[in-house]
C-alpha cells in the first residue's frame, strides 16, 4: 500500500478536515504531520485553540488516519522533518494550502504531489477554521460569512505614495473583497491594516459612512508617534473599507482628492467571473520591495495612463481592454520597483501567463510573494482545472 501524507495545525477540527482526510485516503495509507503549538504561535501569530497532544490524540482517532505525528521543522515547511523521516510516495494538499515551494520540495525527493480541491461531504455544509473562528467571535451562524474584509488593488498602485504622484498625478483601483478564504499574512492584501483595524474592531467594521472610516483607519495606522518612519498608502484603508469597485485620485499628497465608486451589480459580477487568485509563497522576512527603485516621470505617467484606461474598461465590462490595462499597470510598478519580483515570483508568473486562458497577471500590494492575481476568460472554470485558485467575492453595500 502506498504512503500517503497531509500536513496541518487541525487546531478547530471539523468536517472539512475530516473529508480532506477522507479523501486523501483514497491515494493509500494515511499519515498526518500536525504543527506544533511553537511553530503555530510564531507562524500564525496566535496560541492553539488545543494544545498540540490534544490535536494528535483527535486526528490519530480519525478512522481514515493510519497514524500521525507532530511535526519537527519550523514555518509553513515544517513538515519536512517528518517527511524525510516517514518517506511517503504521495503528498496531498487542500488547493488553498498548494505552494510552489511544496510542489518543488515532493519533486526533489521524489514524491507525486496531488492537489485536492476543497468540498465538502456530500449533504454538509463547507466548512472552515477561519470562518467558524469568526462564528464563534461574533455569536452567529456561520452560513453567512463575517469577519473584516480585505482589498485587492486593480491598477495604478504606489501612486498612493507621494514620492511617487509627485511626477505625476493619477488614480489607485481598489475592490473589496469578503473574507470568504484565509487571509495570510505578509502575501500583499493589506494584512498590516486589518491587524490595525482589528485593535479597535476585532469582529466587523463600523456601520458608517465608508470613507470617513478610511480615513480614521489611515490616521490610526500612521500615528506620528509610529518609528519606523513608513507612512501606509492611503489605498489599504480605503480598499478595505469602502465597498466595491472604487478609485481614488493622488497628487503628492498622502490621501486622495477624490473618491469615486462603482456598486453596479453587472459590473462586479462581471470582475468576480473574470478575476482570481493563485497563492504563492509569502513574502520573505526582511526582503525589501523598494531597493533599486527607479522612479521617473514617464514610468509613473504610464502607471497613470493604465489606470484610467482600466477603469474605462472595468465599467464597459470590456475583457481585452481590461486585460491589456491591468497588464499594463503591473508592468509600469515592476519598472519603477523591480524588487517585487523575487523569490520565485517569476516562476508563477512564467507557469500561469503561459496559459492560454490566462489574459494577465499582477501581485497584490507591493509583491514579493503572496498571490498571483489573475485575469481570466472564466474564473469558474479556470478553477474547477486549476484547483489551488481562490474565487474572489466583492464586498456589496
Amino acid at each position: 500500500m502506498k504512503k500517503v501524507f497531509v500536513s496541518g495545525c487541525y487546531d478547530l477540527l471539523h468536517s472539512g478536515h475530516v473529508e480532506f482526510f477522507r479523501q486523501a485516503a483514497q491515494y493509500g495509507d494515511l499519515y498526518v504531520g500536525i504543527g506544533s503549538d511553537a511553530t503555530i504561535l510564531k507562524y500564525k501569530n496566535h496560541k492553539t485553540l488545543y494544545p498540540e497532544q490534544e490535536r494528535l490524540f483527535m486526528v490519530k482517532s480519525i478512522r481514515y488516519v493510519k497514524d500521525a505525528f507532530i511535526n519537527a521543522g519550523s514555518g509553513i515547511m515544517d513538515f519536512v522533518p517528518t517527511v524525510e523521516a516517514l518517506r511517503p510516495d504521495r503528498f496531498v494538499v487542500n488547493a488553498d494550502g498548494s505552494s510552489e515551494e511544496k510542489r518543488q520540495f515532493c519533486e526533489s525527493h521524489g514524491i507525486e504531489y496531488i492537489v485536492l480541491e476543497r468540498t465538502p461531504a456530500e449533504g454538509l455544509e463547507a466548512r472552515s477554521s477561519t470562518s467558524i473562528k469568526n462564528s464563534l467571535k461574533s455569536g452567529k451562524s456561520e452560513k453567512k460569512e463575517i469577519g473584516l474584509p480585505t482589498r485587492l488593488d486593480l491598477a495604478g498602485t504606489w501612486i498612493d505614495q507621494p514620492y511617487v504622484s509627485c511626477f505625476a498625478p493619477g488614480w489607485a483601483i481598489t475592490m473589496s473583497l469578503e473574507p470568504t478564504f484565509e487571509v495570510r499574512d505578509r502575501c500583499g492584501l493589506s494584512t498590516s491594516t486589518r491587524k490595525m483595524i482589528k485593535k479597535i474592531w476585532p469582529m466587523k467594521l463600523p456601520d458608517m459612512d465608508p470613507e470617513t472610516l478610511a480615513k480614521l483607519v489611515f490616521c490610526f495606522e500612521n500615528d506620528p508617534e509610529r518609528s519606523d518612519g513608513i507612512i501606509s498608502g492611503a489605498q489599504d484603508a480605503i480598499g478595505i473599507c469602502v465597498p466595491g469597485l472604487c478609485r481614488h485620485y493622488y497628487d503628492n499628497r498622502f490621501w486622495p482628492e477624490k473618491i469615486e465608486t462603482c456598486d453596479d451589480e453587472n459590473v462586479l459580477s462581471w470582475i468576480e467571473s473574470h478575476v482570481c487568485m493563485i497563492p504563492m509563497d509569502p513574502r520573505r522576512p526582511g526582503c525589501s520591495v523598494v531597493a533599486g527603485k527607479d522612479i521617473t516621470e514617464p514610468k509613473v505617467k504610464a502607471l497613470a495612463q493604465a489606470a484610467d484606461d482600466c477603469w474605462k474598461a472595468l465599467l464597459a465590462t470590456d475583457l481585452p481592454a481590461f486585460a491589456a490595462a491591468y497588464k499594463a499597470s503591473f508592468n509600469a510598478q515592476t519598472a519603477m520597483f523591480p524588487a517585487m519580483i523575487q523569490g520565485n515570483v517569476q516562476e508563477f508568473i512564467d507557469k500561469y501567463s503561459a496559459m492560454p486562458e490566462v489574459l494577465a497577471w499582477k501581485m497584490p500590494g507591493a509583491g514579493g510573494g503572496g498571490y498571483l492575481a489573475l485575469v481570466v476568460e472564466d474564473a469558474e472554470a479556470f478553477a474547477a482545472n486549476n484547483p489551488e485558485t481562490i474565487k474572489l467575492t466583492i464586498r456589496r453595500k
